[in-house]
């Protein structure tokens, strides 16, 4: 009798820990935006206007190039004062050139603006499909597999355990701040 009690209690707790289980998934955003037209549409139109940012600032480059091998040429024959003129002339194209690039690849360059203006769309709609397919598959916690480390793309709130390390670092929650 008390090894039925026993298995009953034992196959109960394994049953009740099934039914508890988080399920995990991920998904492969490159796969996905390959078969994607309009990404890929996107991307040839920002290849493109890469490519003619990049001739602009070789352009700009090899006029400093050429600023510098005249100056070179004829530095020797040159007074104090246009020999300031001339590298003064050289540095502020130098600096242009620079100021460009900056402008078009930096962190918040216009590069980076047309990727955000592009692909937001296209990430949006991948999301809004992603959270359909969470809903319907009941899943917890949805990984990016084409991320470099570890990109969680959905992750189901009821599991969010912040408040308890936050609580536990001896940190107070913000009651104004709602999750």
């Amino acid at each position: 009798m008390k090894k039925s009690i026993f298995f009953l209690i034992l196959v109960l707790a394994c049953i009740g820990q099934r039914t508890f289980a988080q399920k995990f998934g991920y998904i492969d955003t490159e796969f996905i935006t390959s078969k994607m037209p309009e990404y890929q549409k996107v991307q040839v139109k920002i290849d493109q206007m890469t490519e003619a940012w990049m001739k602009d600032i070789e352009l700009k480059n090899e006029e400093v190039r050429k600023l510098e091998k005249d100056y070179h040429l004829e530095e020797l024959l040159l007074t104090d004062e246009l020999r300031r003129q001339r590298l003064e002339q050289i540095r502020l194209k130098n600096k242009e050139a620079t100021d460009f690039q900056n402008m078009i690849f930096g962190s918040e360059g216009e590069l980076f603006k047309a990727k955000l203006n592009g692909f937001k769309p296209i990430l949006d709609e991948i999301s809004k499909a992603v959270e359909r397919v969470v809903r319907q598959k009941r899943l917890d916690f949805v990984f990016d597999k084409a991320s470099e480390g570890l990109a969680m793309i959905y992750t189901n709130p009821v599991h969010d355990y912040s408040d308890y390390v936050l609580e536990e670092l001896g940190l107070e929650l913000d009651p104004n701040i709602k999750k």
